[in-house]
């Protein structure tokens, strides 16, 4: 009987750690960038958030930044998406996914927010979390996982 419950605990733990390392590995991103844009400020953080070697962008994890009004002011991955307005951008579902990053990162607080993107590595619509955090004042960061595994 204890072998059962022990080969059971060893399949649910191998399941279990893609998804917590990549939260894991989502938030240490986004705490790493919000030092990059106090350190370096905005601009020049923002060069490096879009390099491909510089550091930010791990597979399916990438940095976006937003002003504190809803702007994007970089994305890692889509340059297309810098400088938009994003508040009244809305995903696959209909959610306003964008404000409520914005209103719980400006809030001071840290959190995840749910919502469906196209993922840049598959090319697909596929459910994601985005761990979000106020840099200062003006900027709040987040990182983003793919929860479909």
């Amino acid at each position: 009987m204890k072998f059962s419950h022990i080969t059971a605990a060893l399949v649910l733990a191998a399941a279990l750690p893609a998804f917590a390392q990549d939260k894991q590995d989502a938030i240490a991103l986004v705490d790493k960038a919000v030092v990059n844009i106090q350190k370096k400020g905005i601009d020049e953080a923002c060069k490096e958030f879009a390099d491909p070697k510089g550091g930010y962008i791990q597979g399916e994890l990438y940095v976006f930044v937003h002003d504190a009004a809803g702007t994007m002011k970089c994305h890692g991955t889509n340059p297309k998406l810098n400088n938009k307005d994003m508040t009244q951008l809305r995903d696959a579902n209909g959610k306003y996914f964008s404000k409520e990053m914005r209103d719980l990162a400006m809030s001071g607080k840290t959190g995840w927010v749910d919502y469906v993107w196209v993922n840049p590595v598959s090319k697909a619509l596929e459910p994601k979390s985005s761990y979000v955090k106020k840099a200062d004042d003006k900027y709040w960061v987040g990182v983003g996982i793919y929860t479909k595994k």
